[in-house]
């Protein structure tokens, strides 16, 4: 009898597959149709994070940990970091009927 081959893995980190104005809106536009709240803030967090932390915390006017916390998938979001956050980034929130 063979042994089998231990796969590989290696940690999937969505942030750095964001590339563009246009990767980052179609990201939060899905975790906004799922409608989960803490997958909008982990979508936010990826997005944040796949910009600097840093210089979002700044716009914000958050400190960088205290954003990082805010964001953390464990923690109910505030619908007013939300906003904040999405307009550091340069993303607007649409309503379509």
């Amino acid at each position: 009898m063979s042994k089998a081959t231990p796969v590989k893995t290696t940690l999937w980190d969505p942030a750095v597959y964001i590339k563009t104005e246009r990767d980052a809106a179609a990201y939060l536009s899905a975790a906004w149709e799922d409608g989960d709240p803490k997958l909008i803030a982990e979508v936010l967090a990826d997005i944040a994070r796949s910009r600097s932390l840093t210089a979002v915390a700044k716009k914000t006017g958050f400190k960088r940990k205290s954003l990082r916390w805010a964001l953390s998938h464990n923690r109910s979001l505030k619908f007013t970091t939300v906003l904040e956050v999405m307009r550091a980034l340069g993303l607007k929130l649409k309503v379509a009927a």
